[in-house]
């Protein structure tokens, strides 16, 4: 018995230590999937309609996390991201959000605009400049002196090239007027693989065609009111000429669309194959179709998780055909916001009102003249900041600091104003809890002079556009999935910041986190 046990113990030790052997030091690759405004509350309420290879399956062999947060306000897919691969908060990154206003031509600029690049299959100049802090991508191909094969691939260029960072080989996404998978020069040489798809399976030569209808019966979709739940729906892209693309990138075919790209990256690029670790950022769709309320579109939205799910379900079984998921340290996380809902309907009695941006800064600029004289004050506003004209504070010696005050203690008394927040008060006030998400969301190069809290349930009307913002203050969760190399599936209910993603890749690849990440790595979540 005695010598049977010992053969045992010895044939133990054997299987053991040859497993540890197939599993690398380091992931051979990473990946990390964006999915652009998935909900917990959706995530679970919609699970009866998922299969066993997506969701279901993330839940089981992924270390989970409910409850991950983003520490700063008004996050949005471009402020996401860059959160996600820096590390940080838009204070240290330089992205606050898709747009900006440009105090110098005093007009709003996208985040990864950049005349200096050109767009390949687009017309769209772009780079990552304005992305003021190194990603997690950029610190593995200095560590590996560009040897690292890194590639980004998104529906939106924000996505793309934010979370392709400084130093990746390429960042993909769909040109909004082409359909094609595009570019920027700003990455060097476009590969080859890229353009024989856009040759051979082009968008632009299917979408014509493409048709979203439910994939499964009309009768399943019932976990969201709505006033006619039976009704199937049918969205042909070609429908709007001038704008199919756009449309179809808000529904749930852009992830196949993504997946495709994502199969010919894997069997062309070779990523994963050898010593080097690689790194392959995937972004999905899981927002409202055409900007449809929740209330209009909801069979369509359920219709889009129980896609997601598919799509999942696919990249898992591609990346563990190609590379193996016991090679991969996967990430799966959400942008963590969602399209603002209608205003509550009257009869609910919800306190609230409609708040004009454009109104505010006038009468702000009225009050400022009739203190200091006529002039033009307030240069302009977008959202809720508000920029001053500093040239003509400077010409009349006017002090800046006064002047803020002045502002903010005018400002704070309209109806629909819980508060008033200038640069200097989140530059260099004492912090308190309340004021750091709103610090965190500020940077100096492209946030305004004064920046207006609204009262939650309070509506801001965009009066450029006719847009509406639901303004709501509720504790917002984001799901978080760690899965793959060597990391142990839990369920943990602790509250995690998503800048912990960056230093915790960092820590997996024994490589420095980007240089304005401050978190800790996730620790023990290796088994």
């Amino acid at each position: 018995m005695k010598k049977e046990h010992l053969l045992t113990s010895l044939l133990t030790l054997l299987a053991l230590s040859l497993q540890a052997q197939n599993i690398p030091e380091v992931p051979k690759l990473v990946v990390g999937l964006t999915i652009d405004q998935l909900r917990v509350d959706f995530l679970d309420a919609f699970s009866a309609l998922y299969g066993s290879r997506g969701f279901k399956r993330l839940k089981k062999e992924a270390r989970f996390y409910p409850q991950a947060e983003y520490d700063f306000i008004d996050v949005d897919r471009a402020s996401a991201v860059a959160a996600i691969y820096t590390g940080t908060v838009p204070y240290m990154n330089g992205i606050v959000g898709n747009r900006w206003m440009d105090r110098r031509t005093l007009r709003t600029i996208g985040c990864v605009d950049d005349a200096r690049f050109m767009g390949i299959y687009s017309s769209e100049s772009t780079s990552a400049a304005n992305l003021k802090a190194s990603t997690i991508s950029d610190e593995l191909m200095v560590a590996t002196q560009g040897k690292a094969q890194v590639y980004a691939i998104a529906p939106t260029r924000e996505m793309a090239v934010l979370a392709a960072g400084h130093s990746a080989k390429g960042a993909f996404w769909i040109d909004d007027d082409t359909g094609k998978w595009s570019g920027s020069t700003y990455y060097g040489a476009f590969p080859e693989w890229v353009s024989a798809l856009n040759d051979r399976e082009g968008l632009d030569t299917r979408i014509d065609d493409l048709v979203w209808t439910p994939s499964l019966p009309a009768g399943v979709y019932h976990y969201l009111a709505t006033e006619n739940p039976s009704a199937a729906f049918k969205h042909r892209f070609s429908d709007e000429k001038n704008n199919k693309y756009r449309r179809l990138k808000t529904s749930p075919l852009v992830n196949d669309e993504v997946n495709k790209l994502v199969g010919a990256c894997l069997a062309s690029a070779s990523m994963g194959y050898d010593q080097v670790p690689d790194f392959l950022s995937v972004a999905y769709y899981a927002g409202n179709y055409n900007q449809l309320s929740v209330h209009d579109g909801a069979m369509e939205i359920q219709d889009a998780y129980a896609r997601l799910d598919n799509s999942i379900a696919e990249l898992l079984e591609m990346l563990d055909r190609r590379v193996g998921l016991h090679n991969i340290l996967l990430f799966v996380t959400s942008t963590g916001y969602a399209d603002t809902d209608a205003a509550y309907p009257e009869q609910y009695r919800i306190p609230g009102g409609e708040f004009h941006m454009n109104r505010c800064a006038a009468l702000l600029n009225m009050y400022l003249a009739a203190l200091h004289g006529d002039g033009q004050y307030v240069e302009t506003h977008t959202d809720n900041e508000i920029f001053l004209n500093h040239k003509l504070l400077e010409t009349r010696n006017l002090n800046l600091t006064a002047i803020l005050n002045q502002s903010a203690d005018f400002l704070v008394q309209f109806s629909g104003v819980k508060d008033v927040y200038t640069s200097q008060r989140l530059q260099l006030g004492s912090w308190t809890p309340e004021m750091a998400p709103i610090k965190n969301r500020y940077h100096v190069a492209c946030s305004g002079d004064i920046w207006v809290e609204i009262w939650p349930g309070w509506t801001i009307v965009n009066d450029a556009d006719g847009s509406k913002q639901v303004v709501r203050h509720a504790y917002h969760a984001v799901p978080l999935f760690l899965m793959g190399w060597e990391i142990k599936p839990e369920l943990i209910q602790v509250p995690a910041k998503i800048g912990r993603i960056a230093p915790t890749i960092a820590h997996a690849l024994r490589i420095r986190a980007p240089n304005a990440s401050t978190l800790a790595p996730i620790a023990d979540c290796r088994k």
